[in-house]
């Protein structure tokens, strides 16, 4: 469970026009899109073990009512870590969307990119590690828990793919780049925007590459960002309690989770 947690470049200094900055990303994207409903969804990273950043990232979109959709890795819960991180969010709630985040977290590609779920491993180790992951989170979730899967790193083979619908997952969660194509009855919600985890080393650039990534995803009509909370410092969460307040106030851009996604007419 030793991930690294490197602060981006972004988050390392103040940020003196970001309210404004934010306001002006959203008053864009609403007064350029033809849908007439925007929808946008937060997937939050390597969940499963409560923390004082797992902490603050819950507080900060319950102070919104904002729905988040924690993504938990199975091995690192027990039921004493479970009920931790139940407290630390406040109890059950229609604001949360737990869902899986692969087995151990654990990359099992001898060369290339990062895989839990990869080429190099087969089938049968495949859909018993899916399967008793979905087994371990409905133990202690019960009907809490959302079967929706998001691999580790994004990355998953075209085998494990076809997997998914047989191991019980009725949705998977990617980065927008990842590919291959999902099989055509997994629906997929691909996140498009990444908080924590950005490499430009111009912080200044940066903030322009974020609101350009936010503001032309939700003109689209669907915006998925993704969270990685043990990345954050104070500088990343006031940006997101700013921009969660401002979207508060913004009726036309409908807040979800992947529960509200999967249900009839999303």
């Amino acid at each position: 469970m030793s991930l690294r947690h490197p602060t981006s470049p972004l988050w390392l200094s103040p940020w003196p026009t970001m309210r404004e900055d934010i306001k002006q990303c959203l008053d864009r994207a609403l007064e350029t899109s033809s849908n007439k409903q925007l929808h946008m969804f937060f997937r939050a990273d390597d969940v499963g073990v409560a923390g004082t950043l797992s902490g603050v990232m819950f507080e900060t979109f319950a102070k919104h009512n904002t729905p988040l959709c924690p993504a938990l890795v199975p091995a690192w819960l027990t039921q004493t870590r479970w009920e931790s991180q139940l407290e630390q969010a406040g109890g059950p709630s229609p604001l949360w969307c737990w869902h899986q985040h692969g087995w151990r977290h654990k990359n099992h590609e001898p060369d290339g990119r990062n895989h839990e779920f990869g080429p190099a491993r087969p089938a049968g180790e495949l859909l018993s590690d899916m399967v008793r992951g979905r087994q371990r989170l409905e133990q202690f979730l019960g009907d809490q828990f959302t079967p929706v899967f998001t691999p580790p790193w994004n990355n998953i083979s075209a085998q494990a793919l076809e997997l998914l619908p047989e191991a019980g997952f009725k949705a998977l969660s990617r980065d927008q780049t990842a590919s291959p194509e999902a099989p055509h009855n997994l629906p997929e919600f691909r996140v498009n925007v990444n908080l924590h985890t950005r490499r430009d080393a111009d912080a200044t650039q940066d903030r322009i590459h974020l609101l350009h990534d936010i503001e032309h995803t939700l003109r689209s009509g669907l915006c998925g960002v993704m969270l990685h909370h043990q990345r954050m410092n104070d500088n990343a969460v006031h940006f997101l309690d700013v921009l969660l307040e401002d979207l508060a106030s913004r009726p036309p851009i409908r807040l979800v989770h992947f529960g509200h996604l999967l249900s009839p007419g999303g």
